[in-house]
């Protein structure tokens, strides 16, 4: 895995990334523009088998030509690693072994708190607020980092 100043050093040109948000139940997966303005939400893919999530996100990343993946690091609030930051860690790694493009993990603190509070800011009903919540906790995830990227 590489940080996301590594990242920007290999990658100078603009590119498409996906970000995601990795739970114990679901993942919510995220999409940039090119330019990387904005992170879109993309879809849930519910967690079965990692051979599954891999194959999935093979897909995704063919048919949009992804070059990178953000992935939230749910960091304890004091920053320190917990038992669901070793849990991504882990899953990071087994993606990354057979997925061929750079992977970097985000600081996700509260990104599932700001994309719920994002929505009902929005007047999203509670039910589809929590029906989108991972794809929106992802794009939240995948928006701080192409900000980081762009700045």
């Amino acid at each position: 895995m590489i940080t996301l100043e590594e990242f920007k050093k290999k990658h100078s040109d603009k590119c498409r990334l996906i970000g995601l948000d990795l739970g114990s139940k679901r993942i919510g997966v995220s999409i940039c523009d090119e330019k990387q303005l904005i992170a879109t939400p993309l879809k849930t893919i519910n967690r079965n088998t990692l051979n599954e999530l891999i194959s999935e996100l093979k897909a995704i990343i063919d048919e949009n030509n992804i070059k990178g993946i953000i992935i939230g690091n749910p960091l304890n609030m004091d920053g320190s690693s917990g038992r669901s930051a070793q849990s991504v860690k882990d899953t990071s790694q087994k993606i990354e072994e057979n997925i061929n493009i750079p992977i970097c993990l985000w600081d996700e603190r509260l990104s599932t708190v700001g994309a719920f509070n994002l929505s009902s800011q929005l007047d999203i009903n509670v039910s589809k607020r929590e029906k989108k919540i991972d794809e929106n906790a992802a794009a939240f995830i995948l928006q701080g980092a192409i900000d980081f990227l762009n700045n």
